[in-house]
């Protein structure tokens, strides 16, 4: 089970990387939209689209990535006072019925709804647009099977903690 463990966390440790990267492409196209917009009064559709395609990727695999991270919301004033043992249950049955039962649903909904993009050649409504909008669309199903993935690293991560094999990781406290 630990050698499935630590080829998951590298897996969503690369997801996470490009994650990053996706912030500076981000970033640098909303540099050359603004210096463009606004010293050469050119706009781009398509380069704001891919503005906001660029957020969408990096939102949406962030997810699964957060989840492995342990940066996610949950009450921790109550989670901070359990113990290590108890926190592993909240995080085992949390991921178990409550997060993988949602991932399932955007995977099972989001192959559809990409697939229809795709098969109807959707672009942008917009002139100047960009075109085949089932690409950001397939981000959708994609980013849900890696939600998937990470919640299964969680569970494995938490039933070894249960077992005794591992020490629980240590959570971030917030101090106010």
């Amino acid at each position: 089970m630990k050698a499935t463990i630590a080829i998951l966390e590298k897996f969503i440790n690369a997801i996470g990387y490009i994650c990053a990267g996706l912030m500076l492409l981000m970033l640098f196209t909303v540099f050359y939209d603004v210096l463009s917009r606004y010293l050469f009064s050119s706009v781009s559709i398509a380069m704001q689209e891919l503005e906001w395609h660029f957020f969408a990727a990096m939102f949406m695999f962030g997810i699964g990535y957060t989840l492995k991270e342990d940066g996610h919301v949950r009450v921790d004033v109550f989670f901070d006072k359990m113990s290590p043992r108890n926190q592993a249950w909240v995080d085992l049955i949390g991921s178990l019925f409550l997060a993988l039962p949602i991932a399932i649903l955007i995977l099972y909904f989001g192959v559809s709804y990409a697939h229809d993009a795709y098969v109807m050649k959707e672009g942008s409504g917009d002139p100047g647009g960009l075109p085949n909008r089932w690409i950001i669309r397939a981000v959708i199903p994609a980013s849900a099977g890696f939600l998937i993935l990470s919640i299964f690293y969680v569970v494995l991560l938490q039933i070894e903690v249960l077992l005794g094999k591992i020490e629980p990781p240590e959570h971030e406290r917030v101090e106010l």
